[in-house]
């Protein structure tokens, strides 16, 4: 009787635990441009969806200096345009995520902000990618033009070209990415995600 009464306690600890503890939901933070690198004072289009249509009652979140903030309710922290959060990033790195009443949370999304005016940004997705689609990767400088790099896939150079193009992804793409030009300029290493096609598009 004893010990039935132990796992019973047990038990619900456990229940009190995962009721406590955030859920990550099916809602997942929709970006636009879908862009992980960015040049600082870039605007970036948040949104909570679910299925691709607007999920009522979430909010887009950020931590800063240990405090989390609503977009449009913090100061300096993005501006309200219908269902949109339209974020001004500058910031060196940035994540977002959308949470309801609830405490129910979406996977996040980070940004990697360069502010280095001769640097250069890759082009690579900042929301995962469905196995079997194609991804183009470019190097591109902050006045907009792309330009001919030196592609690097998990440390190991692909070569340099114009783009890099990776056709019918699979989870072996998964991994970190960068360029870097003849002039010198470097960009982050961002990780591309990958997502089985029968995976809910949630962003991790």
């Amino acid at each position: 009787m004893k010990r039935m009464m132990k796992i019973m306690l047990l038990l619900i600890g456990v229940c009190v635990l995962l009721l406590s503890a955030p859920t990550v939901s099916a809602v997942s933070l929709s970006v636009s441009p879908n862009l992980q690198q960015v040049f600082s004072g870039s605007l970036v289009d948040l949104s909570c969806v679910d299925d691709g249509q607007t999920a009522d009652g979430w909010t887009v979140k950020r931590t800063r200096g240990g405090f989390t903030e609503d977009c449009g309710a913090a100061p300096g922290f993005g501006r309200l345009l219908g269902s949109y959060c339209v974020v001004d990033l500058s910031a060196p790195s940035e994540t977002f995520w959308c949470e309801d009443s609830s405490g129910q949370q979406s996977d996040r999304v980070s940004f990697s902000v360069q502010s280095d005016p001769t640097a250069v940004i890759m082009e690579i997705p900042a929301l995962p990618v469905r196995t079997g689609s194609d991804v183009i990767l470019r190097c591109r400088q902050r006045n907009g033009a792309t330009v001919a790099a030196y592609f690097f896939i998990k440390g190991s150079s692909v070569g340099h070209k114009p783009e890099h193009i990776i056709t019918n992804i699979t989870q072996a793409d998964e991994g970190l990415y960068s360029c870097s030009t003849n002039q010198g300029g470097k960009s982050p290493q961002s990780s591309l995600r990958v997502r089985g096609t029968g995976t809910k598009n949630r962003n991790v």
